[in-house]
């Protein structure tokens, strides 16, 4: 079992604390959060071992697991790398792209793994279908959600957007060759809604939609390829695959068959891929170990992690 402390112990990092401390391949050593009020609840509520210091509980553990605001991963992060922990830090990687590359560097040179908490990689929909998305031309993506104060100290597209971003990184195999969006403050200082259209180079273009004053919460992705249509509900947990294929000689009756002006007759099926329920955060945390013990990459690495800020800071950009 690898010891892992928690630095932060907010609404999240007491996910992460409780998760932790039902799993069997890591050893909740303690935590540590600024506020004394909030940690001595916690450690009274929940039995948590507090410490007094970031440094003590980095000194302390072998992992160390960043759930602090955004402002703060950088320096949580290079303190833990520097002392020769693992990390495992929650999304957005950092606050600046040149800070997400430090990570990086440091990581490489002191030979830690790291992973970012981008979490919908491990949502059962999507780990569903993902091996059915092959090389998507278009992507269409809502993720909608009803105002909460918590989150709105950063940009929407650093909220809600870069799980999408994430997504879409991971399955279309190309460069980024322009970034075109636009953003809207409505409640708070930094744009509540947003849209983007990232268009890559070998021809997929990408729409992403983001709203945090929404009247209803949605999160759906949708991706189109060759004989194919997916989409997955990251809500709901549903997930709707279409394909066609060329027209057998002896159709079946009541075959779905579509032709079109050059003649051309395509067969419509469906197909229903197994989900299997899972807890995504437990899923997230518990395979960063198996990359620590077995020596692998990380699902989530701290280069994807990086690069996903890149396009989401290129998209703020556009502002």
């Amino acid at each position: 079992m690898l010891k892992v402390g928690v630095l932060g112990a907010g609404h999240l990092g007491k996910i992460h604390l409780k998760l932790l401390q039902q799993s069997e391949k890591y050893d909740l050593v303690g935590f540590y959060d600024p506020n004394q009020e909030n940690a001595k609840k916690v450690a009274d509520e929940f039995g948590y071992t507090p410490f007094e210091t970031i440094s003590e509980l980095i000194d302390a553990v072998e992992v160390v697991d960043i759930v602090t605001p955004t402002l703060s991963h950088f320096d949580c992060a290079k303190e833990a790398i520097t002392k020769g922990r693992h990390i495992f830090i929650e999304k957005p990687i950092t606050n600046t792209v040149s800070e997400a590359e430090s990570i990086k560097t440091l990581a490489s040179m002191h030979h830690v793994r790291g992973q970012v908490g981008h979490v919908e990689r491990f949502n059962p929909a999507f780990t569903a279908v993902k091996d059915m998305i092959q090389n998507p031309m278009f992507i269409e993506a809502h993720r909608l959600a009803e105002f909460n104060p918590r989150g709105t100290d950063v940009p929407v597209v650093l909220d809600l957007m870069i799980h999408d971003i994430d997504i879409i990184l991971s399955v279309v195999d190309s460069k980024v060759k322009n970034i075109s969006a636009s953003g809207v403050s409505v409640i708070s200082e930094t744009p509540d809604i947003a849209n983007a259209r990232i268009e890559f180079q070998n021809g997929c273009v990408a729409n992403l939609t983001a709203s945090r004053i929404s009247l209803k919460n949605m999160r759906k992705s949708r991706f189109f390829q060759k004989d194919a249509y997916i989409s997955v509900d990251f809500l709901d947990k549903k997930v709707e695959v279409v394909k066609m294929k060329d027209v057998p000689e002896n159709p079946d009756e009541f075959a779905m068959i579509l032709q079109n002006a050059e003649g051309v007759k395509k067969q419509i099926y469906f197909e229903n891929p197994d989900i299997h329920s899972n807890n995504a955060i437990l899923d997230e945390l518990e395979t960063f170990a198996d990359a620590i013990n077995s020596d692998t990459t990380p699902i989530v690495s701290l280069s994807q992690g990086a690069r996903a800020l890149r396009v989401a800071q290129q998209i703020i950009d556009c502002f």
